[in-house]
């Protein structure tokens, strides 16, 4: 059974960590969770133009059928189709948030009429449900929202 997204939510201590790291000011227990800034997302490299803060969000049910076959192949296990289903994806665009090597993984979702493997991917995260849907081959990504 799939589950929603966990909703990213801020202690005090987070926030203070956030504030440190961006050079802000920051009282301990001052923040609460509703008045918390979010924490800074690490930018790509200025010449790609892209940042984390790119990402956007789709509903789950909004994704085309061959995204929800995808996904749930990858709640079984598998099979895969491609032998490059399940291998690390890089994140070389620096469009999802920086992460340690190892962190995301990419498999493909079928694009009718292709004659290969096409455009479109997910790209999972190892959060329960860090699910990001692309259909232009890593150009832009959406997190997939299962709560709808």
């Amino acid at each position: 059974m799939r589950f929603p997204p966990r909703i990213a939510r801020i202690s005090a201590l987070s926030a203070l960590a956030a504030a440190l790291l961006v050079g802000g000011p920051a009282v301990a227990g001052a923040a609460t969770a509703e008045q918390a800034p979010a924490p800074a997302r690490i930018s790509a490299p200025a010449a790609s133009g892209v940042s984390a803060a790119d990402v956007g969000s789709i509903c789950y049910n909004e994704l085309p059928a061959e995204a929800h076959e995808t996904l749930d192949l990858i709640e079984q296990g598998g099979p895969y189709p491609y032998p490059q289903d399940g291998t690390v994806f890089q994140n070389r665009e620096g469009i999802l948030p920086d992460q340690s090597d190892g962190y995301y993984h990419e498999y493909t979702v079928e694009t009718p009429g292709s004659d290969d493997r096409g455009a479109r991917r997910i790209v999972t995260g190892e959060k329960e449900q860090e699910d990001y849907y692309t259909a232009d081959h890593y150009e832009s990504f959406d997190l997939v929202d299962h709560g709808c």
